[in-house]
């Protein structure tokens, strides 16, 4: 079985990962990074909380001991929530970037990123152009598998009020209720983006991938979400 690490526990694809994780017969146990308790319906044996409020010292609480061999990276930040866009980077990129070169330290062989559809270190824009960046620096430190998805507009409820993308996801969830077909390529579902993320990271582990990077584009999530 695997252990997994995981960062961006508390967020809406990274607590539907953790969800994922501790159900999954796959995984022993699961190191989630947070800066609050983290709620644990089920009183699940195999959650290990990596508490502390001063995410700057999380790269040096890596689990290194416990020889985790897979980091789901889930983390990142709005610049409104974030002051900025150096506010932004500061954990979408630099803090992620640390937590991939404390896991690559310690021995960690699979690596699974939540990016984004668009992402593209060349963009005009500023979070495409983030986004794009830290991709190309964790495929720079060659883990045995580097898992990259890049989701569309991301389906879920919420804790944070995000009142425009709020409007659109209500657009999306009213367009799903008919057929899913009608948001597939655009948009996807927290938990089948979890989905994805976990049951790539099983078959990265379980010698079913050849070595490398695997990218997962939207379509490729749908498929792999509901697999």
């Amino acid at each position: 079985m695997a252990t997994a690490t995981l960062a961006g526990s508390t967020g809406l694809v990274g607590s539907n990962i953790l969800t994922q994780v501790l159900a999954s017969q796959s995984f022993s146990a699961v190191y989630a990074y947070t800066r609050r308790e983290l709620p644990n319906p089920t009183a699940a044996t195999k959650l290990n909380p990596i508490i502390s409020t001063d995410n700057a010292q999380w790269p040096s609480l890596f689990p290194r001991e416990m020889k985790p061999n897979i980091l789901f990276s889930a983390l990142g930040t709005t610049r409104a929530t974030a002051g900025g866009i150096e506010g932004q980077r500061k954990i979408d990129y630099e803090l992620n970037l640390e937590l991939a070169k404390a896991a690559k330290d310690a021995g960690v062989e699979t690596y699974v990123l939540i990016s984004s559809g668009g992402a593209n270190s060349k963009s005009s824009m500023a979070y495409p152009r983030l986004k794009g960046e830290l991709e190309e620096a964790v495929k720079a430190l060659e883990f045995k598998h580097t898992v990259i998805l890049r989701p569309g507009l991301i389906v879920g409820d919420r804790s944070e009020s995000r009142p425009a993308e709020a409007v659109v996801r209500g657009i999306a969830k009213g367009l799903r209720s008919l057929t899913p077909a009608l948001t597939n390529f655009w948009a996807q579902d927290a938990s089948v983006i979890a989905r994805a993320a976990v049951n790539a990271a099983v078959q990265c582990v379980e010698g079913k991938k050849e070595a490398g990077v695997w990218e997962l584009g939207q379509a490729d999530i749908i498929a792999l979400g509901k697999a």
